[in-house]
């Protein structure tokens, strides 16, 4: 186990403050732990307040228009009045009227996003972004080459975030992915918390099963009927039990429940998910006009699929109601490109949800991505899909030199799509 202080980097004792700078923030850690997770601190408010230091005491809120918008992030003034992500910006007003909010600016974002990217390369090759804001690092073997151990050249990286770029991260360390990027989440901002292998299972036991890695409130709540409220409670059956009462993700949440992932971090594909969605002026119940929609969402997540050299094998429809709550439905399918065919699978999705229902977003995004030369293959099923690839070939060509609108499928003729 070693121990050092996060703010001078000085060896230190286990506990009590650095001898040499009198920092309270010393971090123990055992040298073998190598899987990091970096999260950028309210990272659209940390870049917006930085550019303009007269925000720095003020709440600050980043999204979209007051009517109909939500919280993309806010910083943590504003969280102490109650704001958190995703929450619609009239409520979010209502608890913090006093607060300054300013529109996303993307460019700007993943500009800065870059800039941290660069720096992690020079930490490990092997850096595997989750989003704009996280990444995965794997440091195992890189000793040598930062001068350092693992938690010190971390915390140096912390550091020269903050100073060099303006923002801050919070960094979890641990033996696995799970278990790093819950880390990460423990002291922010400006965190550095470790996880330990011996550790695991007991800070575990107590929390709730909503913590464990893709559970989100659905799932929650089915756990719980079936008596799992905390994590304990998986870890006290056996793995077969899991997956006879839970299914096969039973054996995925028992073995987190456990501090079990052998997932790897990988660098060679850093597109997780592609997606295309729009909230609506109004809310829509029209099954012709929310069709009409999701078409014109397809296409576009087509266009990014090849854009990205990408199939998907799966898609998932997100819908979101008047009162804000949020429906998934998500299915598999043969590796595409093809807009029919996302289309196909959206469309039966959105069939399968109640009539007359109204909604205030629509969204289609993909699961399961491969590499662009699986898609679209021959099947005994279905033939040769050359003539299919071949005449969205040639709507993309004419689309290409005339514009997106010269050419439009019949179906997004129907309804009158108010997006």
């Amino acid at each position: 186990m070693i121990a050092f202080c996060r703010d001078c980097l000085a060896p230190a004792a286990s506990s009590g403050r650095c001898a040499r700078c009198g920092s309270p923030r010393i971090v123990r850690a055992d040298p073998a732990l190598h899987i990091a997770h970096v999260d950028c601190d309210a990272f659209y408010a940390s870049v917006e307040k930085r550019d303009r230091p007269e925000l720095d005491d003020k709440p600050l809120i980043i999204g979209g228009g007051v009517k109909r918008g939500v919280v993309s992030t806010a910083c943590y003034i504003a969280r102490t009045f109650g704001v958190r992500s995703a929450m619609p910006m009239a409520r979010a007003l209502k608890l913090c009227p006093n607060a300054v909010v300013l529109p996303p600016d993307m460019t700007k974002y993943s500009t800065v996003s870059r800039q941290i990217r660069v720096l992690m390369g020079e930490l490990t090759p092997l850096v595997e972004p989750l989003s704009i804001d996280e990444a995965f690092l794997d440091l195992a073997g890189c000793e040598a080459a930062l001068g350092m151990a693992v938690a010190p050249a971390l915390a140096r990286f912390a550091q020269r975030i903050e100073r060099e770029i303006g923002v801050t991260v919070s960094i979890g360390l641990s033996y696995c992915k799970f278990l790093a990027k819950f880390a990460s989440d423990l002291d922010k901002p400006r965190g550095f918390s470790v996880i330990a292998q011996n550790e695991a299972v007991a800070l575990l036991a107590p929390l709730s099963v909503g913590r464990l890695w893709g559970v989100g409130e659905v799932a929650r709540l089915r756990l719980e009927r079936l008596g799992f409220r905390v994590i304990g409670d998986l870890q006290k059956i056996d793995e077969a039990q899991a997956l006879a009462r839970l299914g096969e993700d039973g054996r995925r949440l028992w073995r987190l429940s456990r501090g079990i992932d052998a997932r790897k971090v990988s660098s060679e594909r850093e597109s997780k998910s592609v997606s295309a969605e729009t909230t609506f002026v109004e809310d829509i119940s029209d099954r012709a006009e929310l069709e009409a929609v999701l078409l014109v969402l397809c296409e576009k997540l087509a266009r990014r699929l090849k854009q990205g050299e990408l199939a998907a094998g799966g898609v998932t429809l997100k819908l979101r109601l008047p009162d804000f709550k949020l429906r998934t439905r998500a299915r598999s399918l043969a590796p595409t490109q093809l807009a029919p065919r996302l289309f196909e699978a959206a469309r039966g999705l959105l069939a399968m949800q109640p009539a007359g229902q109204r909604y205030r977003l629509i969204g289609i995004g993909t699961t399961d991505l491969r590499p662009a030369s699986e898609a679209d293959a021959a099947d005994l099923v279905e033939g040769d899909r050359a003539r299919e690839k071949a005449r969205e070939k040639a709507i993309d060509a004419l689309r290409e030199k005339f514009g997106r609108g010269s050419v439009v499928r019949g179906l997004a003729f129907r309804g009158k799509p108010r997006t």
